[in-house]
Formats: structure tokens, C-alpha cells, sequence
């Protein structure tokens, strides 16, 4: 996407009707390839294309931007990824959506992801779902949970941006695995009225894009504050693409030593270290820091909250006022059991069960509770950190984007392990961004960045010197 492009479509230089139906053929091929697409709405991105047309205004003007299938979008199919909630079809727009639609964003489908969030990989996908293949290779994953919205970014050869969320690592982890930009905001910074729930406390929306400065763009979109939404913040939306380009002399980059140690992959070091070499050549200072709380306890912590949170917030989903419908037969246990045995995968089953014994009488305090105040620990040891420096960089995933077959193999206490490096800014609510560092292997590696909260134009500005 360019500035070039949105000013011929404003000029009418451009046939936005024309594109708009190119563009739409040119997903369906990819959707059929490699499984990017829940659903492709092809009669709203034609209502906003005429919309454009006869408008001719707003700083997206034909961008084509593709939605994460958890994000609300009026009238359009809405599962969060599983066959409990088939045939939901929200009667209005989240907030982020009806942002982008007033800046002439051409609203194409909603994107691949894991069950509710629930994965780092986008293998837990709901039944009857197609898993997201990774863009560079078939046999690999996309990386979860927004795989889909990774995914056809890379391969979308027009412009477009991807509308991802986050609660553990759902940005960066697939923008690391496909080689393209994820922006995850501090948490509030984005209003998350009309995102189905995963963790109210954890959960955030951002952009994945091609670009630094198409993210920049997106997220000045989207941020702000919204009366609908209690925990969006009332805080004034930085322009972000002014930071784009600006000079990083000076920029204190702290880099977390733990996160280059046992379990990092050693070509994925070498190329996070040497993009830090680049912009230390830029004129950043780099300097080591430990962040001991944070890479001890930021998984544990980050999985006892989520499951928690997520027991809860599934609970409504019975067969009875909210999710899938079966036959009435038996008492309400047998029903309820019934729905949700032939509804939620594998993995949703897993957490709801997991959350639901940490919040029991008796269990509560001694998990939920606990996780609760070591994520205080975790926020003040990161405040105190970035007091010091300006950013904290580390590799955003500790590997590149493993074959199908290889993730198979691992057990799930492995598979939450893969989000160790992503789990302290989630748990945090600091902001982060992952960039692509070259590859590692003949696959993408992408460099980290975490912010103080606010404090998205440095990572902005970090990640443009990168680029």
C-alpha cells in the first residue's frame, strides 16, 4: 500500500470498483491454496467500494484490510474460529471496524485463526476448519492464533492490512513466522468493544501489515479512546506515521539477555543480533538487562490468568441463549455437556477445564489470585527496566516456523512454552512489535521490540531504522 495508490483512488484515477473485485479473485486463489480465509464477504467489500468511489475520502481509501475472525463485523460471519458459534452473524460492527470503514478501509473477510485465541501455532483451529498454511512453505505453520491475517499479508500482492488480536503473543508470534510487521498496543490503547473475548484482561487488537508505516497508519486509526468500551483508555493517539523514518541516535535498546540463551535457536540469535548491530550502526546504544521475574514467571503466570479468564467468558456458551443449538433431550447438565462435547475442539476443552478448577473455591487464591500478583511484580520489573532504556529487544520467537509434523510431536506444556518470549509484554499490557531480520534457515526471523506503555512511536521509529 502507498500514499500513491490512495491518492489515485481518491483522483478516480484508479477503477475502485474494478480493483476492488481483482483483489477479491486474488484471495479466493490464495484462500484455496492455503487456507487463510473463515469467510471472504464479497458483497460488503463491494458496498464499500462503491462507497469509496462516491465519497472519494479517507486516509485508506480502497485499502483492502481483512479482519480477524474474533473481531465483530456487521452482518458478516463471526466464529472466533469455532463451530460453536457457526452462523453468528453480529448486527453491528466493533468499534476498530467502524473506524476503518469511515477512513475508506474495504472491509474483504474474516481470517483463519486458532479456536478463540487458544494456541501459538494456528493448528487448533475449530472442527471443521482449515488449518492456515505458512506462506513460505506448505509443510510449516503460520504461527497462532492470527495465522489467517499473517498469512495473506505476505501473499496479498495488492494493498492490504490485517486486523489481528492478541492475548499471549497472537501479533508478533505470526508476523515472526511469515516474515511481515506485527503491531500488538498497549493494553486500552484500542478499543476491544465487539472482540469475542479470550481474557478480558489480556486481550488486545492491533495490525499486521507488510510495512512499519502501514501498521503506524493502521494503529492511528484504531487507537482512541471509545465511551463503549470501560477499559479503552482516555489518552490522546500519538501520530505515529510522523515517527516513521525518524532518527534513532541515542535510542537505548536494552537487550534481555535470557532471551538469547538454551531454547533459542542459534541461527535466530544470529540474525536478532545482527539487526541490533544495524541499528547500533544507526546510532542506538545497546546494553544488556536482565528481566529474571519476567522470564521465570511470565508463562505460568500469563497461562493460570488466561485459562481462568477464558472458563469464564465460555461459560455462556451452553446451546441455551448464546452458541450452537443441538437437540433438546435430557436435563440441562446432559445439554450443555452435549453442546460443548460436539462443539469446542480439543485445546478450548483443555483450557475451559484447566481455568475452571484454578477458580474453584479452595484453588482461587492459590492460583488466580497468585498469578494475579506476580503479574504486578512483572509490570513494575519492566517499568523499572524501561526507565533505563528506551526499548527492550530479544528474538520474537525463540525458532522459525516449525513443520506440521514437528508440532505434532510436542506435548502441551511444550506447546505453551513456545510463548515464553512473548508472554511478559502480554501480561504487562506493554506495547510490541515484531520486524522481520532476515532468515534463518530459508525462514523468516523477526526482532522484538517492547515499549513502555504509550509508547508506540519508539517502537515505530525502531522498527522503520530496521527496515
Amino acid at each position: 500500500m502507498t500514499s500513491e495508490f490512495i491518492n489515485k483512488v481518491r483522483n478516480q484515477e484508479i477503477d475502485i470498483a474494478e480493483h476492488t473485485e481483482k483483489a477479491l479473485e486474488k484471495v479466493k486463489r490464495i484462500d484455496s491454496e492455503y487456507h487463510y480465509m473463515n469467510t471472504i464477504s464479497e458483497d460488503l467489500a463491494r458496498e464499500g467500494a462503491k462507497h469509496v468511489k462516491a465519497i472519494g475520502e479517507g486516509v485508506l481509501a480502497g485499502t483492502a484490510v481483512s479482519i480477524k475472525d474474533c473481531i465483530c463485523v456487521k452482518g458478516v460471519e463471526s466464529t472466533a474460529g469455532s463451530k460453536i458459534l457457526e452462523g453468528y452473524r453480529p448486527v453491528f460492527d466493533a468499534t476498530v471496524v467502524q473506524r476503518i470503514k469511515k477512513e475508506g478501509g474495504i472491509i474483504i473477510g474474516k481470517t483463519a485463526q486458532d479456536e478463540f485465541g487458544f494456541g501459538s501455532f494456528s493448528v487448533n483451529v475449530g472442527i471443521g476448519k482449515e488449518t492456515p498454511l505458512n506462506p513460505l512453505d506448505k509443510e510449516r505453520v503460520c504461527g497462532g492464533s492470527s495465522g489467517g491475517s499473517a498469512g495473506l499479508v505476505r501473499k496479498a500482492d495488492f494493498p492490504h492490512i490485517s486486523l489481528a488480536e492478541s492475548t499471549g503473543g497472537s501479533i508478533v508470534a505470526p508476523a515472526s513466522f511469515c516474515g511481515v510487521v506485527g503491531l500488538c498496543p498497549t493494553y486500552g490503547r484500542v478499543s476491544r468493544h465487539g472482540l469475542i473475548d479470550y481474557a478480558n484482561s489480556l486481550d488486545k487488537i492491533g495490525p499486521i501489515a507488510k510495512t512499519t508505516m502501514q501498521a503506524a497508519l493502521m494503529l492511528e486509526i484504531i487507537a482512541g479512546h471509545d465511551p463503549d468500551e470501560s477499559t479503552s483508555l482516555k489518552r490522546p493517539v500519538d501520530p505515529y506515521t510522523d515517527h516513521v523514518g525518524r532518527d534513532i541516535k541515542g535510542m537505548k535498546l536494552g537487550v534481555i539477555r535470557r532471551a538469547f540463551g538454551e531454547g533459542t535457536d542459534d541461527e535466530v540469535t544470529r540474525k536478532v543480533k545482527d539487526a541490533i548491530s544495524r541499528l547500533e550502526d544507526a546510532g542506538a546504544e545497546a546494553h544488556e538487562v536482565s528481566l529474571p521475574m519476567a522470564s521465570e514467571y511470565a508463562v505460568p503466570c500469563y497461562y493460570l490468568i488466561a485459562m481462568c479468564e477464558t472458563s469464564t467468558n465460555l461459560a455462556k456458551l451452553c446451546g441455551m441463549r448464546y452458541g450452537r443449538h443441538e437437540s433438546l433431550e435430557g436435563g440441562f447438565n446432559e445439554y450443555f455437556s452435549k453442546v460443548r462435547e460436539l462443539n469446542f475442539g480439543k485445546e478450548a476443552k483443555r483450557r475451559i477445564i484447566l481455568g475452571t478448577f484454578a477458580r474453584m473455591a479452595g484453588c482461587r487464591d492459590a492460583y488466580y489470585i497468585k498469578a494475579l500478583k506476580v503479574r504486578s511484580r512483572i509490570i513494575q520489573e519492566y517499568k523499572k527496566t524501561l526507565k533505563q532504556m528506551d526499548v527492550l529487544v530479544s528474538p520474537t520467537m525463540p525458532f522459525t516456523a516449525p513443520r506440521f509434523r514437528d508440532v505434532e510431536k510436542l506435548t502441551p506444556l511444550q506447546n505453551y512454552m513456545s510463548d515464553i518470549l512473548t508472554a511478559g509484554p502480554n501480561v504487562a499490557g506493554l506495547p510490541h512489535i515484531s520486524i522481520p531480520c532476515g532468515k534463518a534457515g530459508g525462514m523468516p526471523a523477526g526482532l522484538m521490540a517492547i515499549g513502555d506503555h504509550l509508547q508506540e512511536s519508539k517502537l515505530i521509529q525502531l522498527g522503520s531504522a530496521l527496515e
